[in-house]
This record gives structure tokens, C-alpha cells and sequence, in this order.
């Protein structure tokens, strides 16, 4: 193991000691199969993957599955790896946590699972780029995307003869003609501090460069001078929200939106559910936030909701990969994509939800960028800085706040990734 990767796992080891005293792992079988364990963080796709664990066990006679879905499931799986009590898979999002687990090397290549061929490339791009510093093998096999942009209710565009826009003018311009009739343009639900990341991911991505996070950690730039346009792009679209941005929920912008009290909700594809819930019959569509002023600059913001790891100490990485073969089936990917809304990683003629029906074309093409937010360490609390620059309005400020706390949340990163380059030359 490398210097860099050793300060890496230190971080890692360090991020788990707070969470020893949890429960860890359950029973094994004494049925003479082959035990298959995977714990997975997607607790609101419980149904979904109890259903496969059922169908799986019944047409298997080799091999027992057993899938779960606890709550706070990261905190779990970490105060495992401290005991060194290994499920065989974990289903992980694709963030910086899932760069810890590979620079921790608790992970195992899948590079020779045949079903990795059929996963879309630019997921796979993604994956590698999350990694600290390049690493031989591919160790998550990307199962479901979800999208970021602009939800927008359908049948008040249709009534009003608006046009879907594709540059940041034409946006503003758009915002102009809502607000001309009386209704309001957007809604945020700031005061929960994590959806002041959706809009913030969607503009970011058209602007900044997609490895800006890795450029700041070898020296190369600083936010200050990579973020100030999607910054002051931020900023100007508080002014067509509610006046007190953070004022409103979650919930609350949900239940407003489903109200048709805005035209649009800057929010992901994963919000659809909640809208639904308050009203099912509310006919939505979305597009890609267009914060460039050119056209061909607009990028699908969107990252890997789901992936599949196979621990390194999993015993039987055949029965493993035959679960991944049952996973990824198209049946099984087409059940997850209906119950929850999400965009395949897998190639394959599948039917996305309507609601994604104006990213189509970005998704078929591979045209789509990581979010931004895929890289921050959670300890940094990014959310809570664009609150609090929601609030305050201060571009110069924030930036300069970035760039510090980037600094001091990401010592080992920056560390390891020098490190690297010391050894081995640009970690590019």
C-alpha cells in the first residue's frame, strides 16, 4: 500500500471509530448453501429488494441471499469494517465514502464479472473519477442514476405557451414571463439544509470543470476562481422564489409545487414520489438546468444512486457474482426503475418514468456529469454554507469559506494525493 493510500485508510479508520458500539451482523446458515450477505443503504427501496431476496432464494438451490436495509446503513457497514466482519456485497451511492472503501482497499475488483461490459461507460467514468488517485481495476458496478435539473409542471407551460429554455438568458427570461402572470417561478426548501445542494450540483456542472475538486487538491486552482460564476448564478435565482428561501421544507416545496404554487422545483428526479404523494395527478416533465449561455455546454447532472461492491473478503466471489447476474437482469432493473423512479446504469432499451422524459436525450447520448457534492466530505457541511449563503448573499465570502474549509476537512486527501504524485507523477 502506498503513502497516499495509507493516509487515506487512516481517514477511513478514523470515520468509523465514532460508530464501534453499533450493532453488527446477524447469524450465519446452517443449510448447507452457500451464504450470500448484502447490505444495502437504499432503506426506501426496502420492498424492492425483499421481493428479490424472496425470488432469488426460491429459484436458487445453491446459494442463500439474505439482503438488508437497515436504517443508517453507512454507520453499519463502517462499524463493521472495523471488526473486520465483511458483508459479501455492499450497495453504496457513488461519493466520497465509496472513494474511502477503495483507497482503504476493502474493496474487490470486478474487472472479470462479465456483467461489467454491459454497464454504461459513463458511469464507469464516473466511478473512476471518484477515486483519490488512480487505481487498477473497476470496484463498483454501477446499478441506478438519478437525475438533477428543473421539474416543471407541464400543463402550466402548455397553458402559457412557455418554452423549455437552453441557456441561462433564456432562463431568466423565462423566470420573467412567470412572474409577469402572477405566479411564482420556483420553490426551495432551503430550510432543510440539504436541498440547498440540488440547484447548487445542476449550475456548478455546466460551469465548473467536472474534476475541479481534484484540481484544488494538487494545487492547480482554488474554488475562488473555479465556483464565482456558478456562485453569482446561484444567488440571482433566489430572486424568483418565495422571498425567504429558507423559510420552506422539503415537504414543504413538494406540497407547494404539487399545488401548482411555482412553475418550476430545482430538484432531482427523487423528489417526483413526494410531489406525487400530495398530488397524483399533477403532470411534470424536467429539463437540465441551462446555467451556461451556450446551448452545447448544458451537461445532465447526474451520478450513481446505487452500485454494487464485492468486499475483498468475500470467500465465494462466484455466488457473489451470480447474485449480480440475478440483479442486474432486465426484469429486476426494470422493476427498480418503475418503483423508484431511476435512470439505468446498465445499457438497455428500458421505460424511464415521463418525468424524465426532457433529459432523455442527455441520458441516451451519455451526456451527464457527476455531481459536484459526489466529492465533499460530509464533515464539511456544504449544505450549510449555501444556506448560510442564501442567507447572507456574500459571494466573496463564501468562496473564500470554500477554499478554507476545503483546506482543513480535506488534509489527509490532499495529503495522500501529493503523496502519489511524489511517487508516481500526476495523479491525473
Amino acid at each position: 500500500m502506498g503513502k497516499g493510500k495509507k493516509a487515506v485508510s487512516v481517514l477511513l479508520v478514523g470515520c468509523m471509530m465514532a460508530a464501534m458500539l453499533l450493532a453488527g451482523c446477524g447469524d450465519g446458515s446452517d443449510s448447507g448453501k452457500t451464504e450470500i450477505e448484502i447490505i444495502q443503504y437504499k432503506m426506501e427501496a426496502t420492498d424492492y429488494f425483499d421481493a428479490l431476496e424472496e425470488e432469488f432464494n426460491a429459484t436458487h438451490d445453491d446459494i442463500h441471499l439474505t439482503i438488508d436495509s437497515p436504517n443508517d446503513a453507512s454507520t453499519i457497514m463502517r462499524t463493521r469494517f472495523i471488526r473486520e466482519d465483511y458483508p459479501d456485497i455492499i450497495g453504496i451511492g457513488g461519493d466520497i465514502n465509496y472513494s474511502y472503501y477503495v483507497d482503504a482497499e476493502i474493496l474487490a475488483d470486478l474487472s472479470d464479472w462479465e456483467g461489467m461490459d454491459n454497464i454504461k461507460e459513463s458511469y464507469i467514468d464516473i466511478a473512476e473519477g471518484l477515486e483519490t488517485v488512480p487505481t487498477d481495476g473497476t470496484y463498483i458496478a454501477p446499478y441506478m442514476a438519478n437525475a438533477a435539473g428543473i421539474l416543471y409542471n407541464r400543463d402550466m407551460f402548455e397553458e402559457h405557451g412557455w418554452e423549455i429554455p437552453t441557456t441561462w438568458d433564456e432562463l431568466i427570461s423565462l423566470c420573467e414571463d412567470i412572474q409577469a402572470e402572477g405566479i411564482l417561478p420556483f420553490y426551495f426548501g432551503f430550510r432543510d439544509t440539504w436541498t440547498c445542494l440540488a440547484p447548487w450540483n445542476a449550475i456548478a456542472v455546466d460551469l465548473a470543470p467536472a474534476d475541479v475538486c481534484k484540481q484544488v487538491n494538487r494545487g492547480e486552482t482554488t474554488f475562488t476562481e473555479e465556483y464565482r460564476e456558478a456562485a453569482e448564478k446561484y444567488i440571482q435565482l433566489m430572486e424568483y422564489g418565495p422571498d425567504d428561501p429558507v423559510a420552506y421544507g422539503y415537504n414543504d416545496a413538494c406540497t407547494a409545487f404539487a399545488n401548482g404554487e411555482s412553475a418550476m422545483y430545482p430538484i432531482g428526479s427523487y423528489a417526483v414520489p413526494q410531489i406525487q404523494s400530495v398530488n397524483p395527478d399533477i403532470n411534470i416533465d424536467s429539463f437540465v438546468m441551462p446555467a451556461s449561455d451556450d446551448p452545447a455546454e448544458n451537461t445532465l447532472n447526474s451520478g450513481i444512486d446505487l452500485g454494487f461492491c464485492v468486499t475483498a473478503a468475500c470467500e465465494d466471489k462466484e455466488a457473489a457474482f451470480e447474485v449480480l447476474d440475478f440483479l442486474y437482469e432486465d426484469e429486476n432493473i426494470q422493476a427498480y426503475i418503475d418503483d423508484q423512479n431511476s435512470i439505468s446504469c446498465k445499457e438497455g432499451d428500458y421505460e424511464l418514468a415521463p418525468m424524465l422524459d426532457g433529459m432523455t436525450e442527455y441520458i441516451e447520448s451519455g451526456n451527464m456529469t457527476d455531481y459536484q457534492d459526489h466529492y465533499y466530505p460530509s464533515e464539511m457541511a456544504v449544505d450549510a454554507i449555501l444556506q448560510t449563503y442564501v442567507i447572507d448573499q456574500d459571494t466573496d465570502a463564501f468562496l473564500a469559506r470554500f477554499d478554507k474549509d476545503w483546506a482543513r476537512y480535506n488534509r489527509d486527501t490532499i495529503r495522500a494525493v501529493q503523496e502519489y504524485e511524489e511517487e508516481n507523477g500526476s495523479a491525473e
